[in-house]
């Protein structure tokens, strides 16, 4: 007997379990982004019009992707009935580029993977950030306010027109040091979206201009009255560099300058000469007293966040959400609760988790959650958790699993008047509170969907198509769920979890 002629018997036109991953789900992302939702879901989602932190701790498995997919997805909503009170979703789940970048710039024992991320600060953090809504941004303004990825998330240029000059020149300032797409060089990217502002600067031309006029005249007149053989004395060399002078001093200060930008902004890969020449198409009044990240230090980039928030106000963004998922993933970490430890500790800073206009959706991995046990008052103090709407478990009850496979299965169901539910699938010997029991041992939607799949496959392989069996029973669900458990409490072991 095959599992699709048992689901066929039912109006079930494809197997409503088959997928544990909700980014590549289609039933969860066609059908369950709205309809299914964790009991946490208005803690952790809050109002959009007032944005909070929240702070979510789960076991792999147990819907934090699918939790990232339904905010993003409501946010999106919002914003479509919200143009002038958007929100700008920032995705912090590829961590990747960022640490790979951050470890070259480490040397000796510390580009180790067990040391690296003993580096990582709260300021990497935000300049992540930065990049992040910086490089949309941009992009956005470059393809002629269009954002391919939200359409709803567009730049009109009614909006770009209503930018002030110096807004747009904190603009330029943002993509030079954080504009990471990498389709383009950054030169030309920056050139590109300096036209896209109209952002004059004939102005920073003078100095350059001052060198060449005075090159010229120095030359010219002594030659006109003493001769060419004149030009190689001293002093007319002389003359020539100080009208040179004023160009070259502020040539070498902003190399310094993007040196130091260079070597303090760990997460991005830089070069200062590329870095100096967008500095010097800032003229010095404009650029004298602007914060830039050149130490290392957090107050720099709350006053570029600032500067940011200001821009997208203008242009009809009201706030930021920022979602950060995945965090157990990249290379660098595989999986290690002590440095996913490292990378995070760095972010539960009350003042960063608070700042006004910003709203951070943590949904991190329950390994950590020992670590956090184990932290000193001083921790508490700084991050406040007391205050960031924590959820300590994203744990699911038997009842709640009952109800995300009802609503898979009346997705996926489409042969049949009525929709079956999960207990029609059981013998009528299995009472419903019998079966929801037996799910409450499963704790994560993923463990449902593979436990499921595996029940499915087992009581369908008893059986002959010749002589199918409707029912699954009882005998079929405990010996299927003692094994199952098994498996899963080894695996838990295997990841220090047991």
């Amino acid at each position: 007997m095959k599992v699709h002629q048992f689901l066929d018997h039912y109006g079930i036109t494809e197997n409503p379990f088959a997928q544990e991953d909700a980014a590549s789900d289609r039933v969860f992302q066609e059908h369950c982004l709205e309809g299914t939702h964790h009991p946490a879901w208005d803690k952790v989602f809050g109002d959009p019009e007032t944005p909070s932190t929240a702070v979510v701790f789960g076991e792999q498995g147990s819907g934090k992707t699918a939790l990232r997919l339904q905010i993003v997805n409501r946010l999106r909503a919002h914003n479509e009935k919200h143009p002038d009170q958007r929100v700008l979703i920032l995705e912090y789940d590829d961590f990747n580029p960022f640490l790979d970048t951050f470890r070259e710039r480490l040397s000796g024992r510390q580009r180790k993977p067990e040391n690296a991320l003993k580096n990582w600060r709260l300021w990497d953090h935000m300049d992540a950030i930065l990049s992040l809504a910086t490089t949309r941004l941009a992009n956005t303004i470059r393809q002629n306010g269009t954002d391919p990825g939200e359409p709803s998330a567009g730049v009109t240029s009614t909006q770009l027109e209503q930018l002030t000059r110096p807004q747009k020149r904190d603009l330029l300032l943002l993509a030079g040091i954080y504009d990471n797409n990498r389709e383009l060089s950054l030169p030309s990217r920056w050139s590109l979206l300096k036209r896209k502002l109209r952002f004059s600067s004939w102005s920073t031309w003078k100095t350059l201009l001052i060198g060449l006029l005075v090159t010229a005249c120095v030359i010219g007149g002594v030659s006109y009255f003493q001769g060419w053989k004149s030009l190689l004395q001293w002093w007319v060399a002389g003359a020539i560099v100080a009208g040179w002078l004023p160009y070259l001093i502020r040539v070498a200060r902003m190399h310094w300058l993007a040196w130091r930008i260079a070597r303090q902004v760990r997460i991005l890969d830089h070069a200062p000469g590329e870095l100096r020449r967008l500095l010097l198409q800032i003229d010095r009044s404009e650029l004298s007293g602007q914060p830039l990240p050149s130490r290392a230090r957090g107050d720099d980039r709350y006053e570029m966040l600032m500067k940011l928030q200001s821009i997208l106000k203008t242009l009809g963004f009201g706030s930021i959400v920022v979602l950060v998922d995945r965090v157990d993933e990249p290379h660098l970490i595989n999986g290690s609760a002590e440095r996913i430890r490292d990378l995070l500790w760095p972010i539960f800073d009350n003042k960063f988790l608070k700042h006004p206009g910003i709203a951070f959706k943590l949904l991190l991995p329950a390994s950590v959650v020992p670590y956090l046990n184990r932290q000193e008052k001083e921790f508490y103090e700084r991050s406040r958790l007391d205050k960031q709407n924590l959820v300590q478990s994203l744990s699911w009850t038997g009842q709640a699993l009952y109800d995300v496979a009802n609503d898979r299965i009346k997705a996926c169901t489409k042969l049949a008047d009525k929709p079956p539910t999960l207990s029609d699938l059981f013998s009528p010997t299995i009472s419903q509170g019998e079966l929801i029991g037996a799910l409450d041992r499963l704790r994560a939607p993923r463990h449902l969907f593979k436990f499921l799949y595996r029940l499915l496959v087992d009581h369908c392989s008893k059986y002959t198509e010749d002589k199918p069996e409707w029912k699954i029973q009882p005998e079929t669900l405990q010996v299927s769920m003692t094994v199952f458990q098994r498996e899963l409490q080894n695996y838990d072991q295997k990841l220090g979890a047991g």
